[in-house]
């Protein structure tokens, strides 16, 4: 019972984090079930499961806040898909110190890059967006899903805003129905490499849901910046924690 009440606040907690910056999760998810005893690749393949199951509830409410924007969707997944399935392949062939290696460097790149974002215009509408840089960002982001299991979702968003110049808040609700397409494409590919710990996700995705729900509906109301210093200092950290 005790370890039900663990799951479900590990995930209501994870699910959180991803509702509120538009991100997967699995770069929480990852080292916490390596944590919990599970092989590196198990634990990426297992992440994209949950990321899969979450990222619904998060999309759902940010498509009700008119938050997303389905050209980029589109586009961006039309390069994703299959990049995500190349690169959960190449995360099969890899030794495991190479992949802890390749997940805690892109973690400090993502937290410079957010802290760097702090400066970018506070635009609130969506023209002048640079739709033909989307297709970059989808072999980026499918590319780093297969590969390390995180989803895209941390690298979305960061391009998203800063490349793309999308507004804060359309590149959170953008992702978030993004990172579903890419997530789940990659999770079919570890799943039938037996890389999906299936019961693992189960007990995850109830606290994944809800919280990814609660999250995405705070982001609509909590400062950016105050959000993006704090994701920033937790990426260190989790990256950190990899390396050791």
């Amino acid at each position: 019972m005790i370890q039900y009440l663990v799951d479900f606040i590990l995930g209501l907690a994870i699910g959180g984090v991803a509702g509120l910056l538009g991100v997967g999760g699995g770069f929480l998810i990852v080292p916490t079930l390596t944590l919990m005893g599970l092989p590196v690749h198990q634990a990426i393949g297992t992440s994209l499961a949950c990321i899969t199951i979450s990222s619904l509830s998060s999309a759902y409410t940010h498509l009700k806040k008119g938050a997303v924007l389905f050209r980029v969707v589109i586009v961006k997944e039309s390069f994703s898909v299959p990049s995500a399935v190349l690169g959960a392949y190449l995360a099969a062939m890899l030794p495991e110190g190479i992949l802890r290696g390749i997940f805690a460097f892109l973690l400090m790149y993502l937290a410079y890059t957010m802290v760097r974002s702090r400066e970018c215009s506070a635009r609130t509408g969506t023209t002048g967006v640079r739709y033909r840089r989307v297709p970059l960002v989808g072999v980026i982001s499918g590319l780093t899903s297969g590969l390390l299991g995180i989803s895209g979702g941390v690298l979305n968003v960061p391009l998203f805003h800063t490349f793309i110049e999308l507004p804060m808040r359309y590149a959170v609700g953008t992702s978030s129905l993004a990172l579903f397409f890419t997530a789940f494409a990659a999770t079919w590919t570890h799943y039938h490499l037996g890389q999906v710990r299936v019961e693992t996700a189960l007990l995850l995705a109830p606290g994944l849901i809800i919280g990814a729900h609660i999250g995405a509906k705070a982001a609509h109301s909590v400062s950016p910046t105050k959000l993006k210093l704090a994701f920033a200092l937790l990426l260190i950290l989790v990256a950190l924690k990899m390396l050791v």
